[in-house]
């Protein structure tokens, strides 16, 4: 869980985001996620543009989003929603390194 200090940084970096994710109409699909996975891991930071959609339904895509793709939920501002994830760590020894000859 992010603190106020670090989610209001990330709120401001985000403000001049335009929606990378765009959920249609069909809902959270395997598509979305897959999307929504590729650009967090990309960016960290994006923004999600969500359908119009009555609040008890656009409450549980968010939490179906939330939930299925391991990112925080930064800010929401009507149908935007502001997402973070860090990109996974790349150590050194996860690399295979060649053998000397």
């Amino acid at each position: 869980m992010l603190e106020s200090k670090a989610r209001q940084a990330l709120r401001a970096r985000a403000h001049s985001l335009r929606p990378t994710v765009i959920v249609g109409t069909r809902g959270v699909t395997e598509t979305v996620l897959a999307e929504l996975d590729r650009a967090l891991t990309d960016h960290e930071l994006i923004k999600l543009r969500l359908p119009a959609l009555q609040k008890e339904d656009r409450e549980s895509c968010i939490a179906s989003i939330s939930g299925n793709s391991g990112a925080e939920i930064v800010g929401r501002v009507g149908r935007i929603l502001i997402l973070y994830r860090p990109r996974p760590d790349t150590t050194p020894s996860t690399r295979k390194e060649k053998p000397h000859s």
